[in-house]
């Protein structure tokens, strides 16, 4: 996957973002949690809080744009989350990443 695919799903995700968090209403307190998952998961996120945003990707890029969108928004890397690589990605099926706030549960 070449560099510039990677950029533009990195900008389009993070434009997703900040929109959505616009429409509903964020303050700055509020963060965006972020999870590479395989589809049973991704359900569970999205009937567990709104809003989510998830979207699929290519194993080759999913991996890629997950560090670039952390490390714009200025997060840390989690243990778990610096352990996973490409092999992990794809034999664990983790082609969604999926961004969700931890404040906001569906009721």
């Amino acid at each position: 996957m070449d560099e510039k695919t990677i950029e533009n799903q990195t900008r389009l995700y993070l434009y997703d973002l900040m929109n959505t968090a616009r429409e509903h209403g964020f303050k700055a307190d509020d963060v965006w949690e972020f999870s590479l998952v395989g589809d049973i998961e991704r359900l569970r996120l999205q009937k567990a809080y709104h809003p989510t945003i998830a979207t699929k990707m290519l194993p080759e890029a999913v991996l890629e744009v997950f560090h670039q969108i952390k490390s714009r928004l200025n997060q840390s890397f989690s243990r778990d989350e610096q352990s996973l690589d490409k092999r992990t990605v794809v034999t664990d099926n983790l082609n969604y990443l999926v961004a969700y706030n931890l404040k906001r549960p569906r009721t």
